[in-house]
């Protein structure tokens, strides 16, 4: 077995130093770069709001990687209601944060890779230690994302989905 941590791409030949293991989503599916010059809207690297109607959080979707102790991690955005969102806010930098009961929410980032769309599905925002991310949990669905959270990826799967973010096309972009 190598050590290399990277991985020769199938789709241009090239061989990439590093398999990457997560992917970050900058803004929810519904932001517009126009309601940044909005006084009711803000989207800040963990927190969005958008005309102080919809609220947003980042967190992780966290997919254990078989056969290893590595994880697989999809940085998205969910909604959370007026009340969880100000909660949330309101203990983000509190000691003892992660003992708060799980918010509910609507998954707001769309991860081009899974079908049907990932717009809206169910989760739960668990909030953890004061500097990590919520850890999100979906609904346990038959939907694939949900399926791939509860049961894990192989390499080859995490290869596969570096390759499409690599060379998206215009099936997947």
């Amino acid at each position: 077995m190598t050590n290399d941590p990277g991985f020769t791409c199938s789709c241009c030949g090239t061989h990439h130093d590093e398999l990457p293991m997560n992917y970050s989503a900058t803004a929810p599916y519904v932001w517009d770069p126009s309601f940044a010059d909005d006084a009711d809207s803000m989207l800040a690297s963990d927190q969005c709001v958008i005309k102080a109607q919809h609220y947003f959080v980042k967190g992780l979707i966290e997919i254990p990687v078989i056969g290893s102790a590595d994880v697989f991690s999809w940085a998205v955005w969910v909604s959370l209601s007026r009340d969880n969102f100000a909660r949330a806010v309101d203990r983000w930098n509190a000691p003892g944060s992660e003992a708060e009961e799980p918010y509910f929410g609507w998954l707001s980032t769309e991860l081009f890779l899974y079908s049907p769309s990932t717009i809206n599905l169910k989760t739960y925002a668990h909030t953890r230690p004061v500097g990590r991310r919520p850890f999100i949990e979906l609904e346990p669905t038959d939907h694939p994302l949900a399926v791939e959270q509860r049961t894990g990826i192989t390499l080859d799967r995490v290869r596969e989905i570096a390759e499409s973010l690599l060379h998206p096309t215009a099936d997947n972009a």
